[in-house]
């Protein structure tokens, strides 16, 4: 088969497109014929060799899948090959204590499809039968890639973790990230004043149509200082954060005593300051979210299905192109999600 891979860790210019052999599924396994493969910039990170993810080279990356099971593990049930599906990309054990209460992304062995394991740059990858997911009768297969992994962690983020409620104003960083874009609506279902940021004023409107009730402009505007005009000077109760030390004063600047900052991202790097005296006078929280519950993918499923939610694509390219495409999702220059197309 033919698929994208690294051989060493660096730029998008260590990604090949190149024969490779096809996967040989366990008893318990699924092959997939990947019709489409949506980037997260977790797979710039793996590329890159980041310590986080540990992937062996040569590696095919890739964590949102959609596709046609083409063959089934003689172990596996209720599954039949010609099903279009998306897989979640979650890996979990489903015996430890975690995955038995239904906190199946706090597994012990928990990891990403495309980490660990090859992923979804490829005409064909295997899963585990349990991540396995019908699609949505009305949506393509590249809206069925582009809405597992964005989708499950706003949800994980606003509801599990923040609490967010009806009435609600929250702010979320960065509308045209995947995850924001799906925070953005997932607030704005919940009775939330929804106030969000984007880098460039194209951005503005589709944010807007989404559902933001107020749009800023980072590249021109001081976050905090303008969230505290729309606020009337009290600060958000809940703030949806995903991208590190470039915006994290901003964040807490932009509370409300009592406020709940949730963190799950560092495309800006790592180390933040933290002023432990503001944290604590203040009573703020923070937390940190990692990728979300089966639970609440499904739940996103059948939004996507309702449409509801929205997968918003900004650019498809073919599987051969996936260089170009990392380097698009690396410019900031794009509004949802980007998506490799088989």
């Amino acid at each position: 088969m033919k698929a994208v891979l690294f051989h060493e860790y660096g730029g998008p210019d260590k990604l090949s497109y190149e024969e490779m052999p096809m996967p040989k599924i366990g008893p318990q396994d699924v092959l997939i014929r990947v019709k489409a493969c949506a980037l997260n910039h977790l797979d710039i990170w793996v590329r890159q060799g980041s310590p986080a993810y540990a992937a062996s080279v040569p590696h095919v990356g890739g964590s949102d899948v959609s596709g046609i099971v083409e063959q089934v593990g003689v172990h596996v049930e209720g599954i039949v090959a010609g099903t279009r599906v998306f897989v979640s990309p979650g890996i979990s054990c489903w015996n430890c204590e975690f995955c038995l209460a239904g906190r199946d992304n706090m597994c012990r062995t928990y990891n990403l499809l495309g980490t660990r394991m090859h992923g979804g740059y490829a005409e064909y990858v295997k899963v585990p039968f349990r991540n396995v997911l019908p699609i949505p009768e009305n949506i393509t297969f590249e809206q069925a890639a582009a809405f597992p992994l964005v989708s499950v962690t706003a949800s994980h983020m606003l509801f599990a973790l923040a609490g967010l409620q009806p009435g609600e104003t929250v702010l979320v960083m960065g509308a045209g990230s995947g995850v924001g874009m799906m925070a953005v609506q997932w607030a704005k279902l919940t009775g939330a004043r929804v106030i969000t940021t984007v880098g460039s004023d194209d951005k503005i409107p589709k944010a807007v149509i989404l559902g933001a009730d107020a749009v800023i402009d980072h590249s021109k505007e001081k976050v905090s200082e303008r969230v505290k005009l729309l606020t009337e000077g009290r600060g958000v109760d809940v703030v949806v954060e995903h991208i590190g030390p470039e915006v994290w004063d901003d964040c807490l600047g932009s509370l409300s005593k009592g406020g709940r900052l949730i963190t799950c991202g560092a495309t800006t790097g790592g180390d933040v300051t933290l002023n432990l005296r503001y944290v604590f006078s203040r009573q703020l929280t923070i937390k940190g979210s990692y990728m979300g519950t089966r639970a609440e993918l499904l739940k996103a499923a059948d939004l996507i299905g309702q449409k509801r939610l929205i997968a918003v694509i900004d650019r498809t390219f073919p599987l051969q192109e996936a260089r170009a495409a990392q380097e698009l999702m690396a410019s900031r220059r794009f509004f949802g999600k980007i998506v490799l197309t088989c």
